[in-house]
């Protein structure tokens, strides 16, 4: 089981784990050995999170997900498939409880008065500005 936070363990047998050869510099290591990790975790399919923490998941983490609904975690960090591994299993817990966390509703707020008589004092001054670069009216 993977702690996610105190309400909420899901069991690894829902976590699928992809290797690739990482990219970057490495030497022969690099080219021979495949230690990128993707760690792959079917929201909808999950048995642990109930239907709130799947639309929470999915709204907080809409570019990381798959349209299948896969949500994809990668990590070629580090010279070993193991500790890659662990360092995707990482992230996938600070993600999934950063999307759960129940956001504060936004307070809409008003612009101040003083801010918004600066704001007109400042167009009208640009627009005297622009008056004076006029050519003077031609008198007949």
């Amino acid at each position: 089981m993977i702690r996610i936070n105190d309400d909420l363990d899901i069991d690894e047998s829902e976590l699928d784990y992809e290797f690739a050869r990482s990219s970057g510099p490495g030497g022969q290591n690099v080219n021979k050995v495949e230690t990128k990790v993707t760690l792959k975790f079917d929201i909808a399919a999950s048995r642990s999170l109930n239907d709130l923490q799947k639309s929470r998941i999915a709204d907080g983490l809409a570019s990381r997900i798959t349209k299948d609904g896969i949500l994809r975690v990668t990590s070629q960090r580090h010279r070993t498939r193991e500790a890659n591994r662990h360092a995707a299993i990482a992230r996938f817990i600070e993600l999934v409880d950063d999307a759960l966390e129940e956001r504060a509703p936004r307070k809409p707020t008003r612009v101040s008065r003083a801010a918004q008589r600066r704001r007109i004092e400042g167009k009208k001054r640009r627009g005297h500005v622009k008056r004076l670069r006029k050519p003077p009216p031609m008198d007949d």
